[in-house]
C-alpha cells in the first residue's frame, strides 16, 4: 500500500476505497483524521510526491481546519503560477486552471477551523483566494462559498479586486476566462451582507463588459439585496437584458410567481 492509499484511499474504518471525497468529508465526523495530518503535511510538502497527490493533501488538511494546509493556500497564492500543482487540473470550458477553485470550496467550511483555533488563518487564506479574482478562475464558485461572517472580513479586498478588474477590462486587457462573471459571482456573494455595495461592484463590472452570462449570473443579487438599490438594479438588468433576462428578473423579485 503507497503512502497515498493509506492517507487518503482508506477510510476511516481501515477499508480501502476510491472515493477521496468520501475520506476527506468524512472527517467532519470522525476524529481520527487527527491521525492522518503529519503525514499529509509530509506528503503535501515532498517535492518527490506526484502534483495531484500532494494538491489532494493540501485540499484535505485545508478541509480539515489544519495550519499547514492554509498556510499552503497562502504560499500558493502569493505565486500562483509556481505552484507545484498548478495546471494539473484543468478546467474544460476555458482550458485554465481549476486548482484555486478547489482550494476555495476546501477553504470555505468554517467548522473544523473553529473547532482547531485555525479560524484566524482560515479568514487569511480566504482573503488572499479573493484577491486573485481578478485573475485566476474560480469555476462560478465565488457566489456560494462563504459564510457572513467571512464576507464581512473580506469586503474591503472584494471592492480592490473587483476594482482592479474592472480597470483591465476597461483598458481591453486580454482575458483568459469569462472574468466579468466571475467578478458578478463575487459582488452576487457580497449582495447577502451588504446589498448597496454587490449593486455598486456588479453595475461596475456590467457596465464595461456585459454579455448574457453575466446578465443571468447578476440577477440573484436582486432577490438577495435589500431596499431600493435592489429595484433599481433589477430595473437596470431589464434594460439591457434581453426577454429571458427581464423573466429571470421578475421570478426574483416575486419568488412566488
Amino acid at each position: 500500500m503507497t503512502r497515498f492509499s493509506e492517507l487518503l484511499g482508506t477510510d476511516f474504518d481501515g477499508r480501502p476505497t476510491n472515493d477521496i471525497d468520501d475520506v476527506i468529508f468524512g472527517a467532519f465526523d470522525e476524529p481520527a483524521h487527527r491521525d492522518r495530518v503529519p503525514g499529509l503535511v509530509e506528503l503535501m510538502n515532498d517535492p518527490a510526491a506526484p502534483e495531484i497527490e500532494r494538491f489532494l493533501a493540501c485540499v484535505a488538511l485545508t478541509t480539515w481546519g489544519e495550519a499547514p494546509g492554509y498556510e499552503a493556500v497562502l504560499r500558493a497564492a502569493a505565486d500562483p503560477r509556481n505552484t507545484p500543482w498548478y495546471d494539473f487540473s484543468i478546467d474544460r470550458k476555458f482550458s485554465v486552471d481549476s486548482t484555486f477553485a478547489q482550494l476555495a470550496v476546501a477553504v470555505a467550511d468554517p467548522d473544523l477551523a473553529q473547532e482547531k483555533g485555525t479560524e484566524e488563518l482560515r479568514v487569511e487564506a480566504a482573503r488572499a483566494l479573493v484577491r486573485l479574482a481578478g485573475s485566476e478562475y474560480f469555476e462560478d464558485k465565488l457566489g456560494e462559498l462563504f459564510d457572513d461572517a467571512t464576507l464581512r472580513a473580506l469586503l474591503d479586498d472584494i471592492k480592490d479586486v473587483v476594482a482592479r478588474a474592472v480597470r483591465a477590462l476597461a483598458a481591453s486587457e486580454k482575458q483568459r476566462f469569462d472574468l466579468p462573471t466571475q467578478l458578478i459571482d463575487l459582488a452576487s456573494g457580497v449582495s447577502s451582507v451588504d446589498g448597496e455595495l454587490a449593486v455598486e461592484l456588479a453595475t461596475s463590472v456590467l457596465q464595461v463588459a456585459s454579455s448574457h452570462r453575466a446578465l443571468v449570473h447578476a440577477v440573484p443579487i436582486v432577490g438577495r439585496a435589500k431596499g431600493p438599490e435592489a429595484r433599481q438594479f433589477a430595473e437596470y438588468l431589464m434594460a439591457v437584458g434581453d426577454d429571458e433576462i427581464r423573466t429571470l428578473v421578475r421570478e426574483a423579485m416575486d419568488p412566488e410567481r
